[in-house]
């Protein structure tokens, strides 16, 4: 017995819908089970639908504000608003559409970005815009090379807090954005692999003025369509790509010839109408939540202490010339939630476990084992050996 064992056990039943008990489920990094109170939201939703028809818009509004006071919450940022949308790629494209990107162009990335970052930046940089991606392997490095790069060409500095493939922790954020602020550069924050995870306080590190993309599919265990965009009380941008969500408080009023206008409060980078069902959902889960205790400190003890068992677990049984290992030698404190193991042969091994129906992720070279809070140290030995065997198989 480990002692993330007693949470894992007491959380277990209830996650009966998925099963987690008796399963080998290491994708939460990228899907998380969800507690048996997300059906239950579920099943809410479509009695207020049949019930309440169009009027179901301002419920739906309620259980966003759950959700977005959590996260004020969490990171500490009473002030902090935050835009609710389908997915973060939503939210990164509105943003920036608030700039004068003709001239400019220049974009400051890292090269440990996720695929909705990543992705959306190098087709604009085959547009034209002038992409720098920085190697984020090394946090001083990574701070300098921003620092050399940023002049009256650069729109934006978007970076990862936690890289979502090796579980590194940028541990130089604070200085990232004293630097841009210095330089009138927007500081953008991926915190897909951050938030519930890691704790972050806005106020102590200084980031009052940044901007963070949120997720709700992986370790909120929200589910799909319940990201965020946290952005200053200050902010004053204008996205071009604009949908009527964010002038929600304005409908009843004449459209005129006058400038679009923008509500005040949270959706400024808001699109239009969406499927409420999964705030539902999520608000259950948030209510779970506080009910069990997971407070951010006890989520990062609990991740923190499966992480470090799964790699001791794999160096115990690793050897010399496997052909699979670490991805990194980082600490513990400077580690997000997940194990990552790097191997040519990482696709297949991921293939081979998932027809055993044990759940991994692969990324290229990178094999990643996410544990969740209801996760045993069984289920870890049983991973651990099960990989070996697929190694050995090879």
């Amino acid at each position: 017995m480990q002692e993330f064992d007693k949470l894992a056990t007491a959380l277990q039943p209830h996650y009966s819908h998925f099963n987690v008990a008796n399963r080998l489920l290491f994708t939460g990094h990228s899907h998380q089970a969800w507690p048996d109170v997300a059906f239950a939201g579920i099943q809410d939703y479509m009695r207020i639908v049949a019930d309440r028809v169009d009027t179901k818009w301002n419920i739906g509004f309620e259980k966003t504000e759950i959700l977005r006071n959590y996260l004020r919450d969490f990171y500490d940022d009473p002030e902090g608003l935050y835009c609710r949308e389908q997915n973060t790629h939503v939210l990164l494209v509105s943003w920036l559409s608030s700039f004068d990107l003709k001239n400019r162009p220049k974009i400051i990335t890292s090269s440990g970005e996720f695929h909705s970052l990543s992705r959306q930046l190098k087709r604009l940089d085959e547009e034209g815009l002038n992409v720098v991606e920085v190697p984020h392997q090394d946090d001083q490095q990574l701070l300098e090379r921003i620092k050399a790069e940023l002049d009256d060409s650069t729109t934006a500095v978007m970076i990862s807090r936690i890289y979502f493939e090796t579980a590194e922790i940028n541990t130089k954020l604070t200085d990232i954005a004293a630097a841009c602020r210095e330089a009138g550069v927007p500081l953008m924050i991926d915190d897909y692999h951050g938030t519930n995870v890691v704790p972050l306080s806005v106020h102590e590190e200084g980031l009052e003025d940044c901007y963070i993309l949120i997720g709700g599919y992986k370790y909120l265990q929200w589910g799909e369509a319940n990201c965020f965009l946290r952005f200053p009380k200050t902010c004053d941008l204008r996205p071009a790509i604009t949908g009527w969500f964010a002038s929600f408080e304005t409908l009843d009023q004449p459209q005129n010839e006058g400038p679009v206008q923008f509500d005040d409060g949270d959706q400024r980078f808001a699109t239009a109408t969406y499927d409420p069902i999964s705030q539902f959902r999520a608000a259950e889960v948030v209510t779970f939540f506080k009910k069990q205790g997971l407070s951010p400190d006890v989520l990062r003890n609990q991740y923190k202490s499966q992480v470090e068992y799964l790699t001791a677990l794999f160096e115990e049984q690793n050897s010399r010339g496997s052909g699979i290992k670490l991805s990194h030698s980082r600490s513990p404190e400077e580690t997000g939630g997940f194990l990552s193991l790097t191997s040519p042969h990482a696709r297949t091994i991921r293939a081979n476990l998932l027809a055993k129906g044990i759940f991994t992720d692969a990324r290229g070279q990178i094999l990643r084992l996410g544990p969740a809070p209801y996760t045993r140290s069984k289920q870890c030995q049983e991973v651990i050996n099960a990989l070996f065997e697929a190694v050995r198989q090879l």
